[in-house]
């Protein structure tokens, strides 16, 4: 089915452009707006993920039934680094950290899949960006320095700071891990 799709994107087939758009759309959205915490920003990274994904869909080869997602879910990251490199946000000082505004959840409500993204967005770009790279993408240290212009230790320093400060935003949510797991 998918090899089918892949063959009428290659042809510049409307129709299946309207299918892969109608079946990612939504999935790729959250993945902008985890890099891009603007709404409008990450719509507008969306759209140009989706034109370069329709423009280079001559280089992808069909490898099995999830062949399509892993090719545009890489170029969205990649137009989101893009995006947060032309406007110079990506890196912060944890001083600029420290003043990101506490979720307004309710003490000791379970968190789920959504208020876990919300924090996320919550943290700072810098933050934000290698946290979701190395937790969420799988990318390594080394691919992140190489994708963000920074070293390694850069990297590895931002995941670190990124995992405390969700540590103490998720507490101050009123969120015990070890309380929960006791």
């Amino acid at each position: 089915m998918e090899n089918q799709l892949l063959g009428e994107l290659q042809k510049n087939n409307a129709f299946a452009q309207k299918r892969v758009y109608d079946r990612f759309v939504n999935r790729m959205f959250r993945l902008c707006l985890r890099y891009v915490r603007q709404e409008e920003d990450a719509r507008e990274v969306l759209m140009n993920g989706f034109l370069k994904f329709f423009k280079t869909i001559q280089r992808v080869e069909y490898r099995g039934e999830n062949t399509l997602e892993p090719y545009l879910k890489q170029i969205m990251v990649n137009e989101a680094l893009m995006f947060l490199r032309q406007r110079r946000t990506v890196w912060v000082s944890l001083e600029e950290a420290e003043t990101t505004p506490n979720p307004a959840t309710a003490p000791d409500v379970d968190f789920d899949a959504e208020a876990l993204f919300g924090l996320v967005l919550r943290l700072p770009t810098g933050y934000r960006t290698v946290f979701n790279l190395f937790a969420l993408e799988g990318y390594s240290h080394a691919e992140i320095a190489t994708q963000l212009g920074i070293s390694e230790g850069t990297s590895k320093s931002q995941l670190n700071k990124a995992r405390t400060l969700l540590q103490k935003m998720l507490k101050k949510s009123g969120y015990d891990h070890a309380r929960r797991n006791g």
